[in-house]
């Protein structure tokens, strides 16, 4: 069984995350998590995408949250003690 603070975005994790894309097939953006974004009264994660990506390696991308249809775990980082209970604190424009 999994513990509840293992269940949250952790930043420098890689994750393959599935969003809402076209009528006929979902976006899949595989990369690092920086942070969180908020958008209106809305909000976003910031993933930077990998070499997968090709010519879009290495850019942001902002996904929000309720385009999210699926998040996959590729390889999770350590949460580091010293950071803050707030994990929205940080957040990019």
């Amino acid at each position: 069984m999994t513990e509840e603070n293992d269940l949250e975005l952790t930043e420098g994790s890689k994750y393959i995350i599935t969003s809402l894309g076209s009528r006929d097939e979902p976006i899949k953006s595989t990369g690092e998590f920086c942070g969180y974004l908020s958008i209106g009264n809305g909000g976003a994660v910031c993933i930077k995408l990998d070499k997968s990506h090709k010519g879009m390696g290495g850019k942001m991308r902002i996904i929000p949250t309720h385009m999210i249809l699926a998040i996959d775990v590729v390889k999770k980082a350590k949460k580091h003690e010293d950071e803050d209970v707030d994990s929205t604190s940080k957040s990019y424009l």
